[in-house]
């Protein structure tokens, strides 16, 4: 078992965690954006410790049933073992596999909610990790958006949400592999850390068969001017964590 730790989450519920498998406001963020209702079945991609799921399971409306795909083995030990403490096998299965083979492992069209946070960086650009593990994480070479539009357009069944997140720069990326999979975005949400400062994450939602028209939401600030938390920040961590912050990856 690789070396972690374990991060408290909401109703004494927890995450483990190692140097190599961390999770940051991104995925806190995105899976309060995607908000699953309670029959939803969901299929959260590149999931990597199962944040994502482990945080709807402890929230007010948990999703009805969720499955995290992972493709690093190290990443799902954690996640199967925060399942096992968690007492969540009835309801989050963590698959080791690639989501560019879906069909391998998953069934076609029989989810309403697919979420992804993908690597950020084209291959060969942006930070570079020495840790395998983490390039993969950080590094689209394995994973890129036409990739997950692709597996999702597989996995949703008409009427289905995709929702991910992305930096700002790569949205025309997305918006071009959501169409080109006929998942049409629909609500598009820019997250900047303070007030004035240049957005640093965008928010998409695309809605398989959805008609033409996007709605963009108001800007979700993480800090006020001053540098404490928002009162929109406070209110999505305190949903989910006892910690009043988690550290960025």
């Amino acid at each position: 078992m690789t070396e972690c730790t374990r991060e408290p989450l909401a109703g004494g519920r927890g995450i483990y965690v190692s140097r190599d498998c961390r999770f940051g406001t991104d995925a806190v963020l995105l899976a309060d954006f995607a908000s699953p209702r309670r029959d939803d079945r969901a299929v959260d991609l590149c999931s990597g410790g199962g944040i994502i799921p482990l945080l709807w399971l402890c929230g007010d409306a948990p999703a009805g049933k969720v499955t995290g795909v992972e493709i690093q083995r190290g990443c799902c030990e954690l996640a199967r073992r925060s399942i096992a403490e968690n007492g969540d096998g009835d309801r989050f299965e963590m698959i080791e596999g690639d989501l560019r083979e879906a069909e391998r492992f998953l069934p076609r069209e029989k989810c309403s909610l697919v979420t992804c946070n993908p690597p950020y960086f084209p291959a060969g650009s942006g930070f570079a990790s020495r840790s395998g593990c983490r390039a993969i994480a950080r590094s689209d070479e394995m994973c890129r958006s036409d990739d997950v539009c692709r597996a999702a357009r597989y996995l949703l069944k008409y009427g289905g949400r995709l929702c991910l997140c992305q930096r700002p720069e790569r949205l025309t990326d997305v918006v071009c592999a959501m169409r080109a999979q006929g998942i049409e975005p629909k609500r598009i949400r820019v997250v900047q850390q303070r007030p004035g400062s240049v957005p640093w994450l965008i928010l998409v939602e695309g809605r398989r068969g959805g008609g033409p028209g996007v709605r963009f939401l108001p800007t979700l600030l993480v800090e006020r001017p001053d540098g404490s938390l928002s009162d929109e920040m406070r209110a999505i961590y305190g949903r989910y964590g006892e910690k009043a912050k988690w550290q960025d990856n």
